[in-house]
């Protein structure tokens, strides 16, 4: 049995939400949502899409995970609160400066861009960055959604934002350890790539999260594929802990060499 029910009442709780109140949020009955944190049915996958976008969370951790309060600390739904939402930039044609124009896809319009990612009015109409690039070709943001590719605090993290460059899907290049961004029919889907068969056209994928497991996707599923090149986050990384350990035997090693010397 999942832990969706288990979250929600927890998600709730957390944001102070009555069923009744949560209920409305995502359209649905009352009931349902009494009946999703008893355990006595779970909601349909459109549904858990919502939830799990709203909260800024993934369909996976929301099912398989039961969330502890830092984890949602982590995930920044305290803080959505208190802040100003962001300003959105300010859209403009593709055709000022192709090569630096970036289409910006925030999590909460993955839904609608994987409906209308064909649709140049659409894309056109989507918020910009403009960034110093020497990208070739077509270029997107996405906007990362959830803890997937976050491990030891190092990695992409939830609202970090990831510049890609388009893959061709009648020719491929892929590069086994490059991330990459794949928009398929139920969500967009960012992930590590271990192996490519390119005979069978399957994708071997997985997550630096080591909560998430592994997972197979075929070519075929893929509407767009992009190779993420750069990521813009504002968060302040900590070293890694080989890096401490490395910077405290030099430190170390100053204070034997003084000594000797002394």
């Amino acid at each position: 049995m999942s832990n969706v029910g288990k979250n929600i009442r927890k998600l709730r709780t957390v944001k102070k939400l009555s069923q009744a109140a949560f209920a409305e949020l995502f359209g649905l009955a009352r009931p349902s949502v009494g009946a999703y944190e008893e355990g006595r049915s779970e909601p349909k996958m459109e549904t858990l899409i919502q939830i799990a976008q709203h909260f800024g969370l993934s369909v996976d951790l929301l099912l398989t995970k039961e969330l502890t309060v830092n984890e949602l600390y982590h995930f920044d739904i305290f803080k959505e609160q208190l802040q100003p939402p962001a300003p959105v930039p300010k859209a403009a044609s593709l055709a000022d400066n192709q090569q630096r124009v970036t289409p910006l896809v925030y999590r909460n319009r993955a839904l609608e861009y994987i409906v209308r990612h064909h649709d140049p009015a659409f894309i056109d109409s989507l918020p910009v960055l403009q960034l110093p690039h020497q990208l070739s070709g077509p270029t997107r943001a996405f906007e990362v959604s959830g803890a997937d590719m976050l491990l030891h605090r190092q990695g992409l993290r939830h609202q970090d934002i990831v510049l890609c460059s388009r893959v061709d899907k009648a020719r491929p290049r892929l590069k086994s350890g490059s991330v990459y961004v794949f928009v398929t029919p139920g969500k967009v889907l960012i992930r590590r790539l271990t192996e490519w068969l390119e005979i069978d056209q399957l994708l071997k994928l997985r997550a630096d999260n080591p909560d998430y497991g592994s997972q197979e996707l075929a070519m075929s599923q893929a509407l767009e594929v992009w190779e993420v090149r750069g990521v813009f986050t504002t968060h302040l990384r900590a070293p890694a802990l080989l890096d401490e350990r490395v910077a405290e035997l030099e430190r170390k090693m100053e204070e034997l060499l003084e000594r000797g010397l002394s």
